[in-house]
């Protein structure tokens, strides 16, 4: 009985931490807000504090993916965040943070399930505001989330909405 026990706890762990890996290598995501690569094109900011958003959101929507190296669906958003990224350069920002590495973020948007996704779109008594998929805006971000990787033309289509609430809102 207690090597059952043993056993199922040892398949608990490696279950919990499969996945959870160091990638040392530098990434997109890991370049400074408002980079333009080489040919000019804008990538995904590395978002470590929340100042960041605040200067971006005054002059579009901010895209942020909650998420870490660890977590597979996250990695596959990486070349749509930087499809995105190049796509609206210029009249959003799209950002990606590292929860592992950001733990604050994490516990400031309440990240539970990642990859977790929102846009800013605005500031408004010291509250955030969030595009939510229909098209409204909220202060209250679990009603704005996008949990999980979904289909490209989802974020699309809220990025969309936030550019043009922005541009509505000046």
């Amino acid at each position: 009985m207690n090597k059952l026990i043993i056993l199922l706890i040892l398949l608990a762990a490696v279950l919990f931490t499969a996945g959870c890996t160091e990638n040392p290598k530098n990434t997109a995501t890991e370049l400074a807000p408002d980079f333009k690569g080489d040919q000019g094109k804008s990538v995904v900011a590395n978002l470590t504090d929340l100042e960041q958003i605040n200067t971006s959101v005054q002059t579009g929507p901010v895209f942020v993916k909650l998420g870490s190296e660890g977590c597979d669906a996250c990695r596959e958003m990486k070349p749509i965040l930087n499809d995105m990224a190049a796509k609206y350069g210029g009249r959003a920002t799209v950002m990606s943070v590292d929860i592992e590495k950001s733990p604050q973020l994490a516990a400031y948007f309440g990240a539970y399930y990642i990859p977790d996704s929102f846009v800013v779109v605005g500031v408004e008594n010291g509250e955030y505001v969030y595009m939510q998929e229909d098209g409204n805006v909220t202060t209250d971000r679990s009603q704005a989330r996008v949990q999980g990787l979904t289909e490209t033309h989802v974020y699309e289509e809220l990025m969309e909405r936030a550019i043009l609430y922005h541009e509505n809102a000046k």
